[in-house]
């Protein structure tokens, strides 16, 4: 029973040392902390424009998203949720929406109203060039940027809500 038990142990201590390889190589390939990103003016869903240096001041918490994206729509409530939690903390929340550009407005449109009209206020449509910057090659991809535009955080793919708040909170207290 013994060599049982510590064969398992081993196999268990293998899959976790493989599961943080992946992690690490998936964080690699995108934007490295302390990183001062560039300025891309972008389409407001409600309209408008904004550019993130508007934001200067706050943490900046930057999804890429589309509407066909399983675990974007999955995640978005909790986004959504936890954006307005901590808005009078700091956080500012920005929902970059990459449906292909010609029928983003329609499709974007449908989605906040049928699914989550709270969205509505944070969504903006990022261009190519803004996903190129950013080395969105995936969705969702979220980035935190510090209060001065460097990136502190990013993950590509989705998290639970309090794997959210915990980045959150780690991004503010910088």
């Amino acid at each position: 029973m013994p060599k049982v038990l510590l064969a398992l142990s081993a196999g268990f201590g293998l899959a976790g040392m493989v599961y943080l390889g992946v992690m690490e190589a998936r964080r690699a390939r995108l934007v490295p902390d302390g990183t001062a990103m560039p300025e891309f003016p972008m389409e407001r869903y409600l309209g408008g424009s904004m550019a993130l240096e508007e934001l200067r001041g706050k943490v900046v918490m930057l999804d890429f998203w589309a509407t066909w994206c399983g675990p974007c729509q999955e995640e978005m409530p909790s986004l959504v949720k936890l954006a307005k939690e901590y808005e009078g903390k700091g956080l500012a929340f920005v929902a970059a929406s990459r449906d292909d550009a010609e029928i983003a407005p329609r499709v974007v449109d449908d989605f906040v109203k049928r699914h989550l009209p709270d969205l509505g206020p944070y969504v903006v449509y990022a261009s190519d060039e803004i996903a190129r910057a950013y080395r969105v090659e995936a969705l969702p991809t979220l980035y935190f940027l510090d209060r001065d535009g460097k990136v502190t955080d990013a993950v590509r793919g989705s998290m639970s809500e309090a794997a959210i708040r915990q980045r959150i909170e780690r991004a503010l207290k910088r």
